[in-house]
């Protein structure tokens, strides 16, 4: 199973790759001079609902380029990860990990050129019983 990917379907991650949500008022800008980190589904409620393929980046690896002011926060339960989306057309850009606090997760989708239906195997993790509940 895929986890970590140079390319997409013929298309290559760029080291500074272009991201935007599906209106345009917000624009990222990841470093990914290794490519797609730890792509993944996962099944927490949260993940669950929305349906992205997500992959990791550590924190000073995201750039807002443009509309900081459209993205809004949102958290639930334990209130550790952060989840961000475009207020202006809901799409799921990317949250800061409830898992790993120092990384984020970002939309797969969201890339410049990339389309996630085309990746195959991709791993799904077990959010419903999360390592932080056990107790």
């Amino acid at each position: 199973m895929p986890t970590n990917l140079a390319e997409v379907d013929g298309v290559k991650i760029q080291p500074k790759h272009r991201a935007t949500c599906h209106c345009g008022a917000v624009e990222l800008e990841l470093d990914l001079p290794a490519g797609l980190i730890d792509v993944r589904r996962c099944d927490c409620s949260m993940c669950r609902r929305r349906g992205a393929i997500a992959a990791s980046v550590t924190l000073d690896g995201i750039r807002i380029v443009k509309g900081a002011e459209h993205l809004k926060l949102y958290q639930f339960n334990t209130k550790t990860a952060k989840h961000y989306f475009c207020g202006n057309c809901g799409i799921y850009t990317h949250h800061q990990r409830r898992s790993n606090p120092t990384q984020f997760g970002f939309n797969v989708a969201c890339l410049e050129g990339i389309n996630p239906l085309k990746i195959e195997g991709i791993p799904t993790y077990d959010g419903v019983n999360h390592p932080a509940d056990q107790h």
